[in-house]
């Protein structure tokens, strides 16, 4: 049976995936730094909670040794974890809220990849899902008919850009995974206030595939629901 382990999966994008895997017949670890959230979620989904704050090193080390201890292994990891960050003019922007939105959507993703790599080599066909952002893409937000070049949010779209990026450098690195991006596209979840267009089943159709591949299939691409992206 596949294992796969996410973080942020209390909510929104996480949880919805988290369920759609359920059906798929994945073991699913439901992971997240709120336990009364987390406990909620994996008890209302047929999921077992797993306690990781990806912004905290020991707590990202307890939780791979509650996963060696209980599973001894994962197959997929899915590093959902994120936050937003300030939108709108940029002028009082700083250093402290880049350190916070940028120690969640890359660092958090390095330091749960690094102590995971492990659990996932004991996997027949391990996989790395990094869920990224159009908002990311320089060709997206420099598009006027694309909803992406009408936002702004600084530090949100530098910190998917530069997740875009190290996945394709773990993918060419790390040979023996498969790592790609997911685009969710403009989804309804509280990181926008619920002013996305697609539900959550919608903006969970590009994880899940990536989730759910055979053997063999490709690594380092950026997939949305609608198929792969250039990386522009």
């Amino acid at each position: 049976m596949t294992i796969t382990s996410i973080t942020g999966a209390n909510k929104g994008l996480g949880r919805e995936t988290a369920r759609r895997l359920i059906e798929c017949g994945h073991t699913v670890l439901v992971g997240a730094r709120n336990r009364e959230q987390g406990e909620e979620a994996a008890a209302a989904l047929g999921a077992r909670y797993v306690p990781i704050d990806v912004t905290d090193d020991a707590s990202v080390a307890a939780a791979t040794a509650n996963v060696t201890e209980h599973e001894g292994r994962i197959d997929v990891l899915i590093n959902n974890a994120g936050v937003h960050g300030p939108a709108g003019d940029p002028s009082d922007l700083t250093a402290a809220d880049a350190l916070a939105v940028f120690d969640v959507n890359l660092i958090g993703v390095i330091r749960t990849t690094t102590v995971f790599l492990p659990l996932l080599r004991r996997s027949d066909d391990p996989v790395i899902v990094n869920v990224s952002s159009g908002m990311g893409s320089l060709a997206l937000t420099h598009d006027p008919d694309r909803p992406e070049s009408h936002v702004v949010a600084p530090l949100y779209t530098s910190s998917k850009a530069a997740l875009t990026m190290l996945t394709t450098q773990y993918a060419k690195g790390l040979k023996d995974i498969r790592v790609n991006a997911a685009d969710p596209g403009y989804t309804a979840t509280d990181l926008n206030g619920h002013s996305g267009p697609q539900t959550v089943t919608e903006g969970t159709d590009a994880i899940v595939a990536l989730a759910t591949e055979g053997p063999g299939a490709g690594t380092g691409r950026f997939v949305s629901r609608h198929g792969e992206m250039a990386w522009s």
